[in-house]
């Protein structure tokens, strides 16, 4: 009976003092725990602060929509992860191995997805910087057309023959990029020829005087006709109109049936190909 009263004693004993150990850990970390709860609080409220100081700076500099919900999220991510590792700082924990979890993650994905991450840092330039919008007409990665779509990690161009054409925005970013709408208004570049033995002088005249008469040709700046080349048995006219980015097309075509048919109306003709047999 003895020997049963003595071990309960000794258990009672022994919970009485892990619940002692427990109380006094439970003080000790009270204040830390409270503290971390505060500053997660407190933590989030500022995120949550900057991140619509963020989203406002973005839209009155009128960043892309996608660009800008990204940064945003991207933003509130990292500083959502630096807050927790903090608050863990703050609670006694080692967060060395965290920082060392993170980084190695990071190398990791970005050893993974090496060309698509220069994709998205191409694209993500092209959106800040801006070298092109939404319906510009560019050149560039050896394909033409007119910007449909741009996103993060690619540029979408609809060519003149009505052809889609997916650029990456890793080399686009870094390559050369011809945009035919930065001043407002296009070059159509053109050329004619016209027989040697013509008046240049009469052929501009003509040419000038045909251009204006397409609807959708510009009067300033005016419509100029120069001089390219004298060779070949031929001189090489460059006709070139100005026009809207909207009517880039319809002048490009239109301006060459109307030049043709004033030359044929004034006499000026083309050249005639000639060949030369020399017999022995």
């Amino acid at each position: 009976m003895k020997l049963y009263l003595l071990q309960a004693t000794d258990l009672v004993n022994k919970g009485t003092g892990l619940a002692s150990k427990f109380l006094d850990s439970a003080i000790s970390y009270a204040p830390k725990v409270i503290g971390a709860i505060v500053f997660y609080v407190i933590g989030s409220w500022i995120i949550g602060r900057l991140a619509a100081v963020l989203q406002k700076v973005l839209y009155a500099r009128k960043f892309d929509p996608s660009l800008q919900t990204f940064l945003v999220s991207f933003f509130k991510i990292l500083c959502l992860v630096l807050l927790i590792i903090t608050i863990f700082s703050i609670l006694g924990v080692d967060t060395s191995s965290f920082a060392a979890l993170i980084v190695g993650a990071g190398v990791a994905i970005g050893s993974a997805l090496n060309g698509t991450l220069g994709n998205f840092a191409g694209g993500v330039m092209l959106l800040i910087f801006k070298p092109f919008k939404i319906g510009d007409i560019i050149e560039a990665q050896g394909s033409a057309g007119t910007v449909i779509e741009q996103s993060v990690f690619n540029t979408t161009l609809l060519t003149p023959d009505n052809k889609t054409v997916i650029l990456s925005n890793g080399p686009l970013s870094t390559g050369v990029i011809t945009n035919f709408n930065t001043h407002g208004n296009l070059r159509v570049d053109l050329t004619m020829a016209i027989a040697p033995d013509m008046s240049i002088d009469k052929a501009r005249a003509v040419a000038t005087d045909a251009m204006l008469k397409h609807s959708k040709v510009l009067t300033t700046p005016k419509p100029e006709v120069s001089v390219m080349k004298v060779a070949d048995g031929m001189i090489t006219l460059a006709i070139r109109p100005y026009t809207t980015q909207a009517d880039y097309w319809d002048v490009y075509f239109g301006v060459q049936e109307l030049v043709k048919n004033a030359f044929d109306a004034n006499g000026i003709a083309g050249p005639v190909p000639h060949r030369v047999i020399i017999s022995k």
